[in-house]
């Protein structure tokens, strides 16, 4: 998440009204301009982002620098991740792994199953690997089982993004639900159990079924990210199904190292736990350390570089025997994927900037009492940051601080606390649209344009974010 700028002497002066009319005429401007006008996303994103600035009064001596920050912290991330993911998975493919693990999974499981399958396989992997890393991972076998079957992307695709998304959003050890819940004093196994249970019907619901209605109306071609070497080209040995499940997995194995240790420290069960703060929430990290050496080597940046090296080894002697050939098949990874790096870069720079203007803020004082029960106001609040400001972390460990009062003086169980954090979880994924640098990231790696995006993607995190927060508050009955 990217941090706000401080800008000295400064002080946000419009109220809420004027605020939210401001990010949703930016919005729409930016929907004409690329939807109407055909301008590109980056420049579109650019000048709505440097005119929104202007138009929420940021200083015209700090408007660059906010611009920046949300830029630079956001693709950051984005271009590791995506950079590294795209050379693991042109390494895959290259070798022939993306086109035997395809036709594996469509001899064990059918045609018809194809997408349970690979949904049912990124459940797996996003218990530990956070979205966006594991979105790449899974991307090459997603395109390669379209292509063998020659089916819409959409039908593939839809189940992969909606199981990484709702582990990441519902289950710990992922940093949003632990965050909330060490926030909000709630029990983690709780937590953890109670979303697993609404994840799985969620992503059913979201992602196979949605996945399925969506791809007989909306048609996407094979991107290009992927899918550039034609059979002909494989080499004449191939690695087997063991090697190439092995190094898909692998970036999971490592990032457990981050994720469970990360889980253990919020839990304070590791010796040497030190309490912070941020974002006017109490944090624990690490003073060991060995401890912190583990969770460095399994952020998913590392996670990433290690599994390319790793690939190298095994499935380079696959490729090419002469390394300036296996140069050039991971130099050809990168030209496809930095489209997609700086559009979503400049996506986190228009979130950026509608969080600097304080739209969040203005929503917390106006959201404060709603005289609603305690987890319809927590989902709602958790909505509204997220439609505001696009980041979904950001939404919710707000929810969580703003909620917090609430929550003590509703004395609630054990039970009822851990529906509240996934009540919270639930409505931060709400209808994410251009404002999120993860909307561009899922439109841009899987090839569909703006509008098909917000058809498919838009609804499905809606679709998400409703579903799930129904079976919670099921749940929440019996507490």
């Amino acid at each position: 998440m990217v941090l706000p700028v401080e800008i000295e002497g400064w002080e946000q002066t419009l109220t809420t009204g004027p605020l939210l009319g401001i990010a949703v005429a930016a919005v729409a401007v930016i929907l004409v301009l690329i939807i109407g006008f055909r301008l590109h996303a980056f420049l579109t994103l650019v000048l709505v982002s440097l005119l929104t600035a202007f138009a929420a009064g940021i200083p015209a001596g700090s408007v660059l620098s906010v611009m920046s920050s949300g830029f630079n912290g956001t693709i950051g991330d984005v271009a590791l991740i995506v950079g590294l993911g795209a050379m693991l998975g042109k390494l895959v493919e290259a070798s022939g792994g993306a086109k035997i693990l395809a036709d594996a999974m469509i001899n064990t499981f059918g045609e018809q199953r194809a997408p349970l399958a690979l949904g049912v396989a990124s459940l797996f992997l996003g218990f530990p690997i956070f979205f966006d890393a594991g979105l790449v991972v899974m991307l090459p076998v997603v395109f390669a089982v379209a292509h063998r079957l020659k089916g819409n992307v959409v039908l593939y695709a839809i189940p992969t993004v909606a199981a990484f998304s709702t582990m990441h959003v519902f289950a710990p050890p992922h940093p949003g639900p632990v965050g909330a819940a060490t926030a909000l004093g709630a029990n983690m196994g709780l937590v953890l159990l109670i979303g697993v249970v609404v994840a799985l019907p969620t992503f059913y619901i979201s992602g196979i079924l949605w996945g399925r209605w969506i791809s007989q109306h909306v048609e996407v071609r094979l991107p290009k990210l992927f899918g550039s070497v034609k059979d002909d080209d494989l080499p004449d040995k191939l690695p087997s199904v063991g090697i190439i499940i092995f190094t898909i997995v692998l970036p999971a194995i490592i990032v457990m190292f981050n994720t469970g240790l990360n889980a253990l420290v919020q839990a304070q069960i590791l010796e040497g736990v030190e309490k912070t703060n941020s974002y006017g929430l109490s944090e624990y990290h690490a003073t060991s350390p060995l401890v912190n050496t583990f969770v460095t080597l399994g952020q998913s940046k590392v996670a990433l570089l290690i599994s390319v090296l790793v690939a190298l080894v095994i499935l380079g002697r696959y490729i090419a025997k002469d390394k300036i050939r296996l140069e050039k098949v991971l130099d050809s990874s990168i030209g496809p994927v930095a489209s997609v790096i700086l559009i979503t870069g400049a996506g986190g720079m228009f979130g950026g900037v509608l969080r600097e203007a304080g739209i969040g803020k203005a929503l917390q004082t106006s959201l404060a009492d709603l005289g609603i029960p305690v987890i319809l106001a927590t989902y709602l609040i958790a909505v509204l940051l997220r439609l505001a400001q696009g980041s979904a972390t950001a939404a919710l460990m707000i929810t969580a601080g703003l909620v917090a009062p609430m929550v003590t003086d509703a004395h609630l169980s054990a039970l009822g606390i851990a529906c509240i954090v996934l009540a919270a979880s639930a409505g931060s994924v709400f209808g994410s649209h251009v404002n999120d640098s993860g909307f561009w990231l899922v439109g841009r790696l899987t090839g569909m344009d703006v509008k098909t995006t917000l058809k498919v993607w838009t609804m499905q995190q809606t679709i998400q974010s409703f579903v799930g927060f129904i079976f919670v508050a099921i749940i929440y009955m019996f507490s």
